[in-house]
């Protein structure tokens, strides 16, 4: 079953110029499966370098001219190189490529930034433009349901299929949005299969760890803590390792596409909390396997924070993956102790979400927020996130 993302109108305006464009993203987000389609419409040449003879006939190519290369690549318009970081001079190869001016698209498609972006972005400096793909976003999944009506308008789906939509959020919110979780009927197997097996693949094999454990200790803390302030020095003292250790560790993980950092907000240092940081997983599922927390029940005890890690999960994926990164997202806490979970900043734009499963009228902290910056916090509820994410 395929499901369309709406980053494909993305691509295909970026496959409309010469510049190597690079996809990047977790395995098993469905890169390979986005491309797939584009190289079949333009009879291109689709090479995968976890497969050697395709590596060793693309280290071939890059041994002849660059016209003899296309013309051995079967003089394709478009060229992906797929798990482009298990080859450590494709930066070399496509630059020259590249600057030959061949008369070829590429796209170079990696499951992590650790090699592919510190391997090529020298020889590719003004060369390359990126594309970052997630797991699913909401109304991607929506979209691929059975009662969807593509006609009708947010409030007229929520009018209609109220209770599928709230049905479909809670799905999400559990198992997250990589696309085999959509199409599988053992959710729980996969998930717990995707974190002891893939999730981290690419940091153990760039060579930065000597044993997965450690690390896997940190991603079971992390889980507990997710949507929270984390403090590195207290993660330390509970793991027992050194605080730069712990830096390091997060840091992979945050370029392996497993978490992410929101900043704490503020103009006023003496008022405001400006140095803190929350950490989110990209995939709410995700962290459940790590948990072994599968729970369908809305009266989960976690309901609150998991509902708001998706939510901010949510809004950091289409802001990645459609809106390059253009907002800055962060969290809000005065030392009152006065917080509100989201700020999305922009280009003269400044919006403030405060996140709670079930419905709440404004808060002593909203009203905090809003009278510092005079801008109101709007509330979102199970009820009300469609107008935000739909």
């Amino acid at each position: 079953m395929y499901i369309h993302r709406e980053a494909e109108n993305v691509i295909t305006k970026l496959l409309q110029n010469k510049k190597v464009l690079m996809l990047l993203g977790a395995r098993q987000v469905g890169k390979t499966t986005l491309l797939e389609p584009f190289v079949q419409a333009a009879s291109g040449t689709f090479l995968n370098c976890d497969i050697e003879v395709d590596k060793s006939r693309l280290l071939l190519a890059s041994t002849l001219g660059p016209l003899e290369a296309m013309r051995l690549l079967g003089n394709p318009s478009l060229l992906v190189i797929d798990e482009a970081q298990n080859l450590p001079e494709v930066g070399r190869i496509v630059k020259g490529w590249y600057d030959a001016r061949v008369p070829v698209k590429i796209v170079l498609s990696g499951s992590s930034s650790l090699n592919l972006l510190d391997q090529t972005a020298e020889p590719l400096t003004g060369r390359n433009e990126k594309l970052y793909l997630t797991p699913l976003l909401f109304s991607e999944i929506l979209q691929n349901q059975s009662w969807y009506a593509s006609q009708l308008s947010r409030t007229q789906l929520k009018n209609h299929f109220g209770k599928q939509i709230q049905t479909l959020l809670m799905q999400q919110v559990v198992f997250g949005g990589y696309p085999e979780t959509i199409t599988t009927d053992d959710k729980e197997k996969y998930l717990l299969n995707l974190t002891s097996d893939y999730l981290l693949r690419d940091i153990l094999q760039s060579g930065l760890l000597k044993s997965p454990e450690p690390i896997k200790r940190l991603l079971a803390l992390l889980a507990h803590q997710a949507g929270g302030e984390v403090s590195t020095n207290e993660l330390a003292n509970s793991l027992s390792m050194a605080r730069p250790t712990v830096e390091n560790y997060i840091e992979l993980l945050e370029r392996s596409y497993v978490i992410f950092r929101l900043h704490a907000f503020g103009t006023n240092q003496r008022k405001e909390i400006s140095k803190k940081t929350k950490v989110f997983f990209w995939d709410t599922g995700i962290r459940n396997a790590l948990l072994k927390e599968f729970s369908l029940s809305p009266l989960r005890s976690d309901i609150g924070s998991l509902f708001e890690s998706w939510i901010v999960a949510e809004v950091a994926k289409r802001n990645l993956m459609l809106g390059g990164n253009k907002s800055e997202l962060y969290f809000w806490r005065n030392t009152e102790g006065s917080e509100v979970d989201l700020i999305i900043r922009g280009t003269g734009i400044l919006k403030a979400y405060e996140i709670k499963w079930a419905k709440q009228g404004m808060t002593a902290s909203t009203k905090s927020f809003s009278n510092t910056y005079n801008i109101a916090v709007e509330v979102i509820t199970k009820d009300t996130f469609f107008n935000l994410l739909g």
